[in-house]
């Protein structure tokens, strides 16, 4: 006996709705734009009803408010606007589409489209053009400080330190003084170093060149 396989059970207002685009933007100069289109599409395996409601009806023409979407299927929605005023310039309406399924009256999902009417196209396309000049200086801007930045902070990190100069000259000193037994030198005797004394002398330069070099090859 073939058992029909039961369809999950769907919960109330949680269901995805697919709605392209999600903004409608109408332009007062461009009796083109007065006419939009919102298409909704149904990715699943069940039909779909769908009613249009809208924050300000009086101002929009919805062709075909309420309908049904196949499975696997998408419907076109034309929305016009008949209030072309500036008063509703920059105003922000809201569309709100409900989908259930056929055969119950329980909205199992909803999805909502702003609406603008702007001035002119124009207006919009120059506020766009100066966002992103004002986007590209801000970045030129950062781009520069952060280089600065790096090049003061290598800057100061790449010299060797004041201690470190001082004590490399010391040690060069140490080794152009008499060694000890040496019978002709002008220097007094005190100041004649031991075998030992320059050794330690010579390591202690070694390393300061060693980290010189480092430094170099860091920067």
């Amino acid at each position: 006996m073939q058992q029909h396989r039961r369809q999950p059970e769907l919960v109330e207002g949680n269901l995805p709705v697919f709605v392209f685009p999600t903004e409608l933007i109408f332009y007062a100069d461009d009796q083109s734009t007065h006419k939009q289109v919102l298409t909704l599409y149904n990715p699943y395996e069940f039909a779909l009803k769908f009613k249009v409601l809208c924050t300000a009806p009086n101002k929009y023409v919805v062709v075909d408010a309420a309908g049904a979407v196949k499975p696997q299927c998408c419907v076109d929605i034309v929305i016009r606007h008949r209030d072309v005023r500036p008063c509703h310039y920059g105003i922000i309406d809201k569309f709100r589409l409900q989908v259930s399924e056929q055969s119950q009256r329980k909205a199992l999902g909803k999805k909502e489209v702003i609406s603008v009417l702007l001035p002119s196209t124009k207006e919009q396309q120059q506020k766009e053009e100066e966002d992103k000049h004002i986007k590209e200086h801000l970045a030129e801007a950062v781009f520069f400080e952060q280089t600065s930045f790096q090049q003061e902070s290598r800057t100061a990190s790449s010299g060797p330190s004041l201690l470190t100069v001082f004590l490399g000259i010391i040690c060069i000193i140490a080794l152009m003084l008499p060694t000890l037994g040496e019978a002709e030198s002008l220097v007094p005797v005190y100041l004649h170093l031991s075998v030992n004394q320059k050794l330690v002398a010579a390591y202690v330069l070694g390393k300061y060149i060693n980290q010189s070099v480092v430094n170099e090859i860091k920067c």
